[in-house]
This record gives C-alpha cells, sequence and structure tokens, in this order.
C-alpha cells in the first residue's frame, strides 16, 4: 500500500508522539494506559475523531486515515483507548444515525475527554433494562460509557450505573487491558434501531488488522537489523542462509498482511458487497503473519529475547492475544468456508 503525502505527514505525526514512549510505564496506570497521552494524542492530532464529521467534534476524515493511526499504535504496542473508544465506539454513534445522541456523546469522546466503549453481548427486557455478560470488552475499566449493540439496536449505559459490573480480566497481553462486564437489569438509553453487530464486527477485525500489520512491521524490522549486529562465528548472523530465507518468507508476510489489511479497510469505505468477506480474511491472515513474524523475533534475538526487559515478548503475547480477540481465526476460516465453498 501507497501512503497519500497526507498519510504519511499523519503517520509521521502519531509516530512522532509514541516513539520511544515508555509502554511498561503506562501499563502501571489505574487505567493501564496513560490518560495524558492520550489526551494529546486527542487533541492535537484529533487520533479518535479523524472518522467523525466537524459538526460533531471530529476532523471529517475516513476510516482509512484512522488506519494509519492503527497500524502505528500497533507498531509501538501503546496502551490505549484507540481501538475500543477511537474507533468502535465512535462508529456505533455514527452508525445509528441519531443526531441527538452524537452531538451528546461524539465531541466529548473525540476530544480525549470521555471514554466509551462497546459491550458485544447484553439483551434488551421489557421494562428498557438490559441483561447479558461480555467478555473480553476493551477498555472497560476507564469506560463511562458502554454502547451494547442488540438485534434490536444501539443502547447506552452510564458505566456507573446500577446494575452494571465491571471485573478485569486476567491477560496474556498486558499493553492491552480487557474486562469482562456484566449487565443485570442495567437501565439503558435506546438511540439507534437496527442490528450493527455485523458492520460492528466487519469493522473490528479490519481495525484490528491495521494493528497487527503494525506490530509486525516493527519485529521484523528490529529482527532484520538485530541480525546485522550480532555477530557469531566471526560474522553477523544475518550472512547465514537459512536466517536470510526466514527473513524473506517473514517480509513476504509482512508485505500480503499489509495488501490484505488494506483492502479491506478501502473496501468497508466504499461499502463494497466483498467488505465481510475482506474483513474476515484479514483477520486471519493478520493474525497469523504477526504470529509468525513474532516468533520469528524471539527466535532471532536468541537468549536476550526470552528476557523481561527486552519487548520480543511484548510482540508475541500481542500476536497471540489478538488472534483470539473479536473471534479465533479458525471461527473466521469456516465462516469463509461456509461463504465461498460450494456446498
Amino acid at each position: 500500500m501507497e501512503l497519500t503525502e497526507e498519510h504519511r505527514a499523519l503517520r509521521d505525526a502519531v509516530r512522532g508522539l509514541l516513539s520511544g514512549y515508555p509502554t511498561r510505564a503506562a501499563v502501571e496506570q489505574p487505567a493501564g494506559y496513560d490518560a495524558g497521552l492520550w489526551q494529546r494524542l486527542c487533541k492535537e492530532i484529533g487520533v479518535a475523531g479523524l472518522a467523525v464529521p466537524e459538526a460533531f467534534g471530529g476532523a471529517g476524515a475516513t476510516l482509512l486515515e484512522q488506519h494509519v493511526v492503527l497500524t502505528e499504535w500497533g507498531r509501538s504496542l501503546t496502551p490505549g483507548p484507540m481501538l475500543g473508544c477511537g474507533v468502535l465506539a465512535t462508529q456505533a454513534l455514527l452508525r445509528t444515525g441519531d443526531t441527538e445522541a452524537c452531538e451528546r456523546l461524539l465531541p466529548g469522546i473525540c476530544a480525549g475527554d470521555r471514554i466509551a466503549t462497546l459491550v458485544w453481548s447484553g439483551d434488551p427486557v421489557a421494562d428498557g433494562s438490559l441483561v447479558g455478560e461480555a467478555h473480553q470488552v476493551l477498555d472497560a475499566e476507564s469506560a463511562e460509557i458502554l454502547l451494547v449493540p442488540t438485534d434490536a439496536g444501539l443502547y447506552e449505559v452510564d458505566a456507573a450505573a446500577p446494575g452494571v459490573t465491571v471485573r478485569p480480566a486476567d491477560v496474556l497481553d498486558t499493553t492491552r487491558r480487557l474486562a469482562t462486564v456484566r449487565l443485570d437489569g442495567a437501565r439503558a438509553t435506546k438511540i439507534g434501531d437496527g442490528d450493527l453487530r455485523p458492520w460492528l464486527g466487519d469493522l473490528a477485525y479490519v481495525a484490528l488488522s491495521a494493528e497487527q500489520v503494525g506490530a509486525a512491521a516493527h519485529a521484523f524490522a528490529a529482527t532484520h537489523e538485530y541480525v546485522q549486529q550480532r555477530v557469531q562465528f566471526g560474522r553477523p548472523i544475518g550472512s547465514f542462509q537459512v536466517l536470510q530465507h526466514r527473513l524473506a518468507e517473514a517480509y513476504l508476510r509482512l508485505e500480503a498482511a499489509t495488501t490484505a489489511s488494506w483492502t479491506a479497510a478501502e473496501a468497508l469505505v466504499a461499502g463494497s458487497e466483498d467488505a465481510p468477506t475482506l474483513a474476515a480474511m484479514a483477520k486471519v491472515y493478520c493474525s497469523e503473519a504477526l504470529q509468525a513474524i513474532a516468533a520469528e523475533m524471539v527466535q532471532m534475538h536468541g537468549g536476550l529475547a526470552i528476557t523481561w526487559e527486552h519487548d520480543a515478548h511484548l510482540y508475541l503475547r500481542r500476536a497471540y492475544a489478538d488472534a483470539q480477540l473479536f473471534g479465533a481465526p479458525a471461527a473466521h476460516l469456516d465462516r469463509l468456508a461456509a461463504t465461498l465453498l460450494p456446498t
């Protein structure tokens, strides 16, 4: 994918703020991320509102610009609510077409002053409340607003309301906090009709694939640099043919993953009928590519990579955790097989 001049400027601005940021220190924050950095990214670059119309406090760009930001987010493994709040929550609100809800909620979200997240499981009951339990919820511990997509529409729930329980989950990837959210008769406000879950699912797969491509790009670049510096038997280990072959395969995986991710993003923005298929393909391929490249990062860095001080294990953890987020690759392969293969 060849970025436009505007995309490159956006990429460089985000990379400049995230470069060298102490990821491990951010993880130790109460919210699991640095709220000051998040607000700076929102107010100086507008990362949470890139694909939000200016009327609602955004920049009026598209999901392709958010794709650029997500790639940099994955490259640095910076903890923060970009995926859950800056992409999924904002787009869920816009998708409802509810002007009042968008005017009330989106400006604060775009400015980084309020955090919203999607709770993927919940069922409305007769009195307007919600029941259900959702696992692997992004940003739930810091969210003020819970958005619950159901087959009847999108519902808004105050995260501090009675009937809402947030329980932090044990995670493999410490740079991305997840939680279980239980709704037990929580009062809810309906802000849109129709089942948004299929489209939001496709958006989640595509957005996650951008992060995966960014993480894979960093893992490959760091490994390529290291094998040129590490000397064994009097020569850089990168000169050994077997490692050259493995790096070449990793590079091809990275290029294919980048193509899959951007093709799916462009289809989603265009509203193509192929968007669901391409989104599922991006989820599968980018998950597998990041796992393979992160594993090579660990292997080629040798004993250094399995020390806590080195970042290689963080990328491997992210690879395996992301593969399960929003559905394991095997589940998406079954979906693709049912869609594409003749019965």
